[in-house]
């Protein structure tokens, strides 16, 4: 570390989480669940409350092909596209805000198992990814590209791609319109508190549409919002910004 930029640091022990283990285990555990049918790439095209039940219609985005579906209660975790969702099912939207975010990817010989959060004054992270071998590398000042005060994520991007819009937003990764990665402005934050012995070199960087409630936009909080919009049928509408969500879900979700 560079301690003529470092007034205090302070060690401690800090789990982390692979995310790709973490999603191949959930896939496995849903594959033995025979009752569990998993469609994906597709879209909800109407849904209306029919006695005790929603039917909904959704459409295959591969095929156009439109089927019905009923259900006792319906559970929305779209996450960027919650109040979108929340829309067709006639729910009131959640009062967010969003942000087109670039978490960059490096690997460092030096970092192995070790991370650095510069906590007070510009606020930057360098820290082990889960089990994939690299470090996201992180900056209040430089990884956000774009804001959004909208309801729904609308950014001057979407002009340019007609299967990303403000009521169904695509997928940033994969696209040819995104923002220029910042990565050489992160790089350049986060060395100014590490020696010149450290070595980093970039892997690559991913993007998306980061939402938290506009009530958390000074303090970026992103507490776990489950709500019980209606009854009879239920619709309920979950909003996390975390990974600890899935705790959560099971002390409110009548199953």
């Amino acid at each position: 570390f560079n301690y003529d930029r470092l007034e205090a640091v302070f060690a401690t022990v800090e789990y982390t989480f692979d995310p790709l283990l973490i999603a191949r285990h959930y896939r496995h555990a849903l594959a033995r669940r025979a009752a569990v049918d998993i469609r994906t790439y597709h879209a909800i095209q109407a849904a209306a409350s029919v006695g005790t039940s929603w039917e909904v219609a959704i459409r295959n985005l591969a095929t156009t092909k439109v089927d019905k579906v009923q259900a006792a209660q319906v559970i929305n975790a779209t996450y960027s596209a919650v109040n979108a969702v929340n829309q067709q099912f006639g729910q009131e939207p959640l009062s967010l805000m969003h942000e087109i975010s670039e978490m960059a990817f490096v690997t460092s010989p030096q970092f192995h198992k070790t991370g650095l959060t510069v906590m007070d004054g510009p606020f930057a992270s360098i820290m082990p990814y889960g089990k994939t071998g690299l470090l996201s590398l992180s900056s209040v000042a430089y990884t956000h590209h774009k804001v959004s005060y909208e309801a729904q994520p609308t950014f001057d991007c979407q002009s340019q791609r007609a299967d990303c819009r403000p009521d169904f937003p695509s997928i940033c990764n994969y696209c040819a319109v995104r923002p220029r990665s910042n990565y050489a402005k992160m790089e350049a934050q986060i060395r100014q508190y590490l020696s010149k012995e450290v070595d980093l070199h970039y892997f690559t960087s991913m993007f998306t549409i980061k939402s938290k409630l506009r009530a958390n936009y000074i303090d970026d909080g992103r507490p776990t919002e489950i709500r019980l919009l209606q009854r009879n049928p239920h619709f309920y509408c979950i909003f996390a910004g975390k990974i600890n969500s899935i705790y959560e879900i099971e002390k409110v979700v009548e199953l």
